[in-house]
């Protein structure tokens, strides 16, 4: 695969203004690299404040120097992407930019390079290959390849339990693991399935279809179901995970805050021999009762010098979804500043 030729020159009238010309030499992932009515380099244009004009397989990129540089880099990145196979969309854009503006920021991470090319992070299934879209996605998944405990913490929207999920699924596919096994709290106050109609499966599933969404996306559904009936998939509360030692596994527990103490205690002694774990949740979310601790914000306080244990920390600029998700959660994180409650009277 050839890599794309480009030519640079400083553009008239400023030093720190660049010109740079690139050439793909397949003119089809060209078309797909620009997007269609070339919308990847209108927000390519939109996220660096540069000017992007494609003309055939070349497309002229001006404006400041480091911006027109963070541009190649992720234009470049797109393109490798393209020749192996995969499909590109706007949120896979978004996330090369923010890694290549990353890269400018000193964010250099074991899989940047901090010259020519990135080297992101990535987790393949049969079904599809995942790229890290930020640099704490990027640590996140490397936590998960290298660490036997891994908590992932931080907004909704920043992609921890789905990479969580992915990851399961390709230790699953290449026989690291046996059997995935996938946890939540059932009911976010305390567990009472009996007050919900139907059976066992039906009380719970409503909270677990998170995890099957992830599953249904990294693995075709009729390889999920065999694999849900023979038992190499295991969905249930956290609830049923007393008593058991979880061996040869991937296991997951999703929405951790609202598990009490000594159900985190309970679910982090299940590891067993050749497991892996992953916890995620969200501090600022906690749904339990008033008074009622966080099992996973002691754990995170507890645990803070054992080895092996990796914690890796999303904030309000690591969400991947709709960018109003994203300023919806600096709002509230801004908000939560301005009314601490440490700046209030204690309560007698």
């Amino acid at each position: 695969m050839k890599p794309p030729r480009s030519a640079a020159a400083p553009a008239s009238g400023a030093s720190d203004m660049a010109h740079i010309v690139l050439t793909y030499e397949d003119n089809r992932l060209a078309s797909s690299l620009f997007g269609q009515f070339d919308e990847h380099l209108a927000l390519i244009e939109q996220k660096l404040g540069i000017d992007a004009r494609a003309r055939g397989n070349k497309v002229e990129i001006r404006g400041d120097q480091a911006a027109c540089e963070q541009a190649r880099r992720a234009l470049d990145t797109l393109y490798e992407r393209l020749q192996s196979g995969a499909e590109i969309g706007t949120k896979d854009v978004d996330g090369a930019v923010r890694m290549a503006i990353a890269q400018d920021d000193q964010l250099y991470l074991p899989t940047l390079e901090k010259k020519g090319r990135m080297a992101l992070a990535q987790i393949s299934t049969r079904r599809r290959t995942i790229h890290a879209r930020t640099p704490t996605q990027d640590a996140y998944m490397r936590a998960l390849e290298r660490a036997e405990l891994v908590f992932g913490v931080g907004p909704a929207g920043t992609g921890k339990t789905y990479l969580a999920v992915a990851h399961a699924a390709m230790l699953l596919e290449r026989g690291q693991v046996d059997r995935i096994i996938l946890s939540r709290p059932a009911v976010e106050a305390g567990e009472r399935l009996g007050f919900l109609p139907g059976d066992m499966k039906e009380k719970v599933d409503p909270y677990l279809r998170p995890l099957y969404d992830a599953l249904y996306d990294m693995i075709p559904a009729e390889k999920v179901e065999r694999a849900l009936a023979a038992g190499a998939i295991e969905i249930a509360p956290l609830a049923f995970m007393r008593g058991r030692t979880l061996a040869n596994a991937a296991v997951i527990l999703d929405e951790a805050q609202n598990t009490t103490s000594m159900q985190m205690k309970m679910f982090l002694t299940r590891l067993g021999e050749n497991a892996r774990m992953v916890v995620t949740g969200d501090p600022s979310q906690v749904d339990l009762p008033p008074g009622q601790k966080s099992g996973l914000i002691e754990a995170l306080r507890v645990l803070t010098d054992v080895p092996n244990i990796v914690t890796v920390r999303f904030q309000a600029a690591d969400v991947v979804r709709h960018p109003l998700v994203q300023a919806i959660v600096e709002a509230y994180e801004e908000d939560t500043v301005r009314h601490r409650p440490s700046a209030m009277p204690l309560d007698k």
